[in-house]
Formats: structure tokens, sequence, C-alpha cells
């Protein structure tokens, strides 16, 4: 959810202040393009993973703050709801077996938080959305703390000017209104972090775009809501309409959402920066005191916090970072739209799939959005979103074709030569991948097991909740012993 801000509230002064200052940021940023060095000699990778506590029974537990408190480690923050928490594993160069330290870490914090977790009555669950999620649970008692998230809120409710409709049609049809942004918080999402030379983040980007419908796909893992059964990444159109800033009035004019697909293929990083400063108005209008022109011409390098921050309540699903680190700058693909979970070998088969595709799609001489329209890529990505991996998606050369023979025959050898691209070792390319491949020929990722196992729970419970529950409790005992989800039995 971003950095940290203090309690208060804005005025007109501030927003006009604001306005002034992310644009000299703009400015600033542009120059540092041209001027400054963002070159990547060693690429890193880097994973965020937000988590669902769970009492003893599988349901919401509220406790993130006593959470934290007995985990005691860093890399685990707050996050928007008290029945959430997230993980931030450092970076790791990605060549050699850095995705394997890298799932070796997470995999580490995630066993020594789970115990420590367990003393004070909560449990993590990796998942895209809870399945014991009930409305009693989406009120405003639930936001954390942290001022951010209700100044965020307060922010939004009052752009839209009235409460949030969330309507989504899938197998079932929900229909619920909110008066915060704490919907928000039942999607709880995987980001993958791609570090790039700003003269790469353009065709990398796009290729990020281009593959969002595959991913989705492949690594779908939300079908439930407010015990309803929706999309298989029931978590898109929930994210989506949850922090919509629009009135019906305002959608029927163009007016374009925070949570962003975007609208075009880009030929620069800047693209994206300077849409933001156009199109989106500040939700957070908070200014520091650094001037980003002096600090530049003084040899230093500028901070740009107002154009950061902006940057921050533009929810798009591949968000451009620039970032600050051992005394240089640099600039991140934030990939935003994967699910968390099912298990950590899965995250890490799901971040081997778009770091290799990235790499190779991004560096390709016929780049496939040349042949590939904007429309269809978002098409495809929404598609992904509600069938999962059963859907079609429309690909150049092979037209209309099964996700999962898009990912066999086309995506997956193109992933494993962008691995080797970037140095990745043989065998943690083969394993990594083979995950990606036995989803695809046994036609299971997290969603058709959850969809699998709650109907198998339906036979044997009373009600649709108490189904829900065992559903959940089988899933976090698989999801904790840890092998990959196209394993997992299904019962009949």
């Amino acid at each position: 959810m971003g950095q940290d801000v203090e309690a208060r509230e804005f005025s007109r002064e501030d927003r006009t202040l604001y306005r002034a200052k992310v644009r000299r940021c703009l400015d600033v940023f542009a120059r540092m393009l041209s001027e400054r060095d963002f070159s990547v000699e060693h690429t890193h990778v880097g994973v965020e993973i937000e988590f669902n506590l769970v009492d003893d029974g599988g349901d919401p537990a509220m406790k993130n703050v006593e959470t934290l408190e007995a985990i005691a480690d860093d890399a685990f923050q707050t996050e928007l709801g008290l029945f959430n928490i997230e993980i931030n594993v450092p970076p790791t160069l990605v060549e050699g077996s850095g995705l394997e330290s890298l799932e070796s870490t997470l995999r580490d914090d995630l066993n020594a938080a789970q115990v420590k977790s367990s003393e004070v009555g909560a449990h993590l669950v990796m998942i895209g959305i809870l399945p014991t999620l009930q409305d009693g649970h989406l009120s405003q008692h639930s936001l954390s703390a942290n001022p951010r998230y209700h100044l965020l809120s307060d922010q939004i409710l009052a752009a839209r000017g009235e409460d949030i409709e969330i309507v989504i049609e899938g197998v079932d049809r929900l229909s619920t209104t909110a008066d915060t942004i704490i919907p928000e918080a039942a999607c709880t999402s995987t980001q993958l972090h791609l570090q790039v030379d700003p003269e790469d983040f353009a065709p990398m980007w796009n290729a990020a775009q281009a593959i969002a419908g595959a991913q989705v796909a492949i690594g779908a893992n939300s079908p439930f809501l407010l015990g309803q059964q929706l999309w298989h990444e029931t978590r898109i159109a929930l994210f989506e309409q949850a922090t919509d800033t629009r009135s019906e009035e305002l959608k029927a004019q163009g007016v374009r959402p925070r949570v962003f697909f975007g609208e075009r293929w880009i030929t620069s990083v800047f693209d994206l920066f300077e849409e933001n400063v156009r199109y989106f108005p500040a939700l957070l209008p908070i200014v520091d005191d650094e001037d980003p022109v002096e600090e530049l011409e003084a040899g230093r390098i500028p901070s740009l916090s107002e154009l950061r921050l902006h940057n921050g309540t533009i929810y798009r699903w591949n968000r451009p970072i620039y970032d600050i680190a051992d005394g240089r700058p640099h600039l991140r693909i934030e990939n935003r739209l994967l699910p968390a979970g099912p298990t950590v070998v899965d995250t890490m088969a799901n971040a081997a799939l778009f770091y290799g595709l990235v790499k190779i799609l991004g560096t390709s001489e016929r780049p496939v959005w040349s042949r590939l329209s904007f429309r269809k890529a978002e098409d495809n990505f929404h598609e992904a979103a509600r069938f999962g991996i059963e859907t079609e998606l429309y690909w150049p050369l092979v037209g209309q074709v099964p996700a999962r023979d898009l990912v066999l025959r086309h995506l997956l050898p193109q992933a494993h030569e962008g691995l080797e691209l970037l140095g990745v070792d043989q065998a943690v390319r083969d394993r990594l991948l083979g995950i990606i491949e036995s989803r695809c020929t046994t036609g299971r990722n997290g969603s058709t097991w959850l969809i699998q196992e709650f109907e198998y729970q339906k036979r044997r419970a009373t009600d649709r909740t108490t189904a829900m529950r065992a559903t959940t409790q089988a899933y976090e005992e698989l999801m904790h012993a840890g092998e990959p989800v196209h394993s997992w039995a299904t019962r009949g």
C-alpha cells in the first residue's frame, strides 16, 4: 500500500501546491533519464506477498498488530485490513541460483512466522481471496490503524461522492456496497519486481502487458468472495471496483479508473509517469521540503517523493517504480496482477514464467505488441480473470487458442530462453517452469482446486459457510505442506 503518512486534512492550497510540485518532479525525472546513470549491470528481482490471517477454524483473524509483534521481523509489515500482513523479501540477483535463494528465504521466513503467529491464535494463509470472509468482516472497524489507510479510504470516498458498489457476475452473482475501501483488503496479491535499464523499460513493460492474460489464466487462485463463486480470479474485478473514485456519470464521460490496465503501448517509462500526472488528481497531496531541481543541480539524487507518492495511488497492474538504492537511482517493473499462493514454490514458478517471458519478448526484434492490439491484450487479461486456466486467449500468428496450449506450445519455450539470457541455472529454470508445464497438462491451479474441493465439502456440510470453512482448512494444510498445487489431490 506504499509509504506511511500522518493523519491530516487537506486544503485547496495543499492540492494546488502538490500539483505544482509533482509537475516539477516530473520535469526533473525527465532530465534524470537523460543525465543520470540508471544502468543495471546485474539484474535484481524481488517479491512481496500479502497474507490473510485466520484463526483455528479458518475464519479471518483480526490480529495483524498482535501477529506482527509476535513475528518481530522487519520483513513483515502491516496491510490494509486487520486480517492482512505482508512480507517484503530482500531483492536478489536473478542469475545463477538466485530464484532458488529467493524461494529458500521466503520459505524459511514463512515457516518461522507461522510458528510465532500461532502463539497469538493467527495462522498465515497465501490465497487470493479468503473463502471464509463474510460481510461482517468488511466493515470500517476492520481497517488497520495506519493513518495512510484511513486517509486513502476517506479521499477515495470523497472523490467518488457516494458509497462503493461491488457488482460481480460469475457462476453466482454478488452485489454489495461499502462505505470504506475495506473490500480491497480481501484482495491479497503477489508482487514481482524486475529491475530494468531506462532504454529497456518500454519493451519490458509492453511485454509484461502482453502476457498478463496468460499469467492470470495459469495463476488464478481467487474463485470465491463473500460465500459466492464468481470469477476464477475474482480479485481482479474486486480490486478494480473497490478503489474506483468514479461515479457512474464520470465513468460515462470516459474518466480513467485508478486501477488501470493502461491504454496504449509505451515508448518510454516517462510515458507512464506523465500519464499519471496528466490524468489523475491527487489522493494524498502531501508536499515535502526537498527541491528536486536544487538536489539534481547539486549532484545529488532527488527523492521525487511527490511523484512517487502519486504513483503509489494509481494501481496499474504493471506499475513503474522509481527508487534509490545504494545512492543510485533505478527503475523497476512491479507486476501486481497475480494472487498470493497457493504455495511458495508455485509463487516462484509464476515468477520464473514472468521474468523469462518479459526478458525474451522485451528483446525480440519483432515485438509481440507490434502484432497485438492493446485492447486485445486487455481483453485477454479480463477473460483470463473470469474463466481461468480453461479460457481462450488471442495471440499473434496463433489466433484464438486455449490458454493451456498457448503456454505449453509457445510461451514456455520462450520463458526458458529468457531465463537463460538472464543467466538462470538450467536446473532452476527446468524445475520452476516444469511446475507451470504440469499445471497446464493437469488443468489444475489454485482456483480449480478450490472449486473442486468446495464441491466436495458442500456435499458433506449442512450449509455453504461450513463448506467454505472446511475448504479453507484443507487449503491451509496443503499450502503449508508446500507441494505445488498441480499435485494436490482432488476429492470426488
